[in-house]
């Protein structure tokens, strides 16, 4: 007998593992929430399964999603990023990149991680919503409006709401599984 999944992730493959292993997952290691955080600053205005497809790519163009490293790219790797075809090519979210990546080190400076400072928002505990169906998950709420004002105080770009809320989403701050799904009680 097959699980129950997500509707939005299937029938295609790469997305039902991606909804399976990953998706909800609490997610307490900067680096991971950095990956996340770049990677959802490129889907805004896409889908995310075109950026799934991409995230390989996206992992080797910014040296595995170390802040650090992305902190100190100049006008050389800029360019490199910008002709590299195997990620999305926008200038201005490859501009935001580097500058998250300046204020992510920022606040793990202040807090001491991005984790205590990301996951002090909702004092460590997960939101857990009961959908019946996927499409009845906000585009976002009013810890999401909080949350993208405060990163946008702190110098972050590309992180309005929408995308601070499918970030919330996928690092596991919200369980927006169905209350049918498999993975449900499992994150």
């Amino acid at each position: 007998m097959e699980k129950h999944r997500c509707g939005w992730c299937k029938g295609d493959a790469l997305y039902e593992a991606y909804h399976d292993l990953e998706w909800g997952e609490r997610v307490e290691e900067d680096r991971k929430l950095f990956e996340f955080l770049l990677l959802e600053t490129f889907q805004a205005g896409l889908s995310w399964i075109t950026i799934l497809r991409k995230r390989e790519n996206f992992r080797k163009a910014f040296d595995d999603f170390d802040p650090e490293k992305i902190a100190l790219y100049g006008q050389d790797k800029y360019d490199a990023l910008l002709s590299d075809a195997g990620i999305v090519r926008n200038r201005l979210k490859i501009k935001g990149s580097i500058t998250n990546a300046r204020a992510f080190l920022a606040v793990q400076k202040e807090f001491g991680s991005f984790s205590t400072y990301y996951w002090g928002f909702t004092a460590g505990k997960q939101i857990r919503n009961a959908l019946t169906h996927y499409r009845e998950a906000p585009a976002k709420t009013a810890l999401s409006d909080r949350i993208s004002k405060d990163l946008k105080k702190r110098g972050f770009t590309f992180v309005g709401s929408t995308i601070v809320y499918a970030m919330m989403q996928a690092t596991g701050m919200v369980n927006d599984h169905e209350i049918k799904c498999f993975r449900y009680d499992e994150v």
